[in-house]
């Protein structure tokens, strides 16, 4: 069996308010700055809304469970209350030029 490279996660999942779209926008270039600041330090990976409309949303950090955390308790959609409930989950994930060497 080939070495399995996994690389650690976590997943920042948000309930959000209904009409999230609308409604985050006047906090959404401070959301922004904020994920580009955790991106240059290389713990942000990537994020987005899920739904149609949007009634969740993602957002994937590399490190450890603080990292995640710590962007939630500054995320101005947290503080102004778009988010109703948040939670971070490991996410353990296995690259695909990696899974590509396991057949």
């Amino acid at each position: 069996m080939p070495d399995i490279s996994i690389v650690r996660n976590f997943v920042l999942i948000y309930e959000v308010v209904d009409d999230y779209e609308k409604k985050r926008m006047p906090h959404r270039a401070q959301h922004l700055r904020l994920a580009g600041e955790f991106r240059r330090r290389g713990e942000f990976v990537m994020g987005g809304a899920v739904g149609d409309p949007p009634d969740r949303a993602l957002l994937i950090f590399h490190g450890d469970r603080s990292v995640a955390e710590g962007f939630a308790a500054r995320d101005p959609y947290v503080q102004t209350g778009l988010v109703r409930r948040w939670e971070v989950q490991p996410w353990a994930v296995i690259p695909g030029e990696v899974f590509d060497n396991l057949r």
